[in-house]
């Protein structure tokens, strides 16, 4: 699969789902047509920054833009209950 169709695939798996979200449930979700491993080196090739996400958005932001609407993105980390504390996250 090329790198903007698993773009898009990804972006629309975090957009539509509602729990947590795993290269691992998105190959599940599509009968493993694409490996986890290839989600992963996919997110692993190039750093997704906000200036990178506005490029792609951008066309599509304002064609629904309205003077009364907000977007905003939200870019918090939750502590899983189970997990390890991690001197990497505050």
């Amino acid at each position: 699969m090329k790198t903007p169709d698993i773009f898009d695939l990804y972006t629309d798996y975090l957009i539509t789902s509602f729990s947590y979200t795993t290269a691992t449930g998105l190959s599940g979700l599509v009968d493993n047509k694409i490996s986890h491993d290839q989600i992963t080196r996919f997110l692993s090739q190039q750093d997704f920054t906000s200036k990178e996400l506005w490029k792609v958005i951008k066309k599509t932001v304002r064609e629904i833009e309205m003077d009364e609407g907000v977007l905003i993105f939200d870019d918090t980390t939750q502590e899983k209950p189970q997990g390890k504390r991690s001197h990497l996250l505050a």
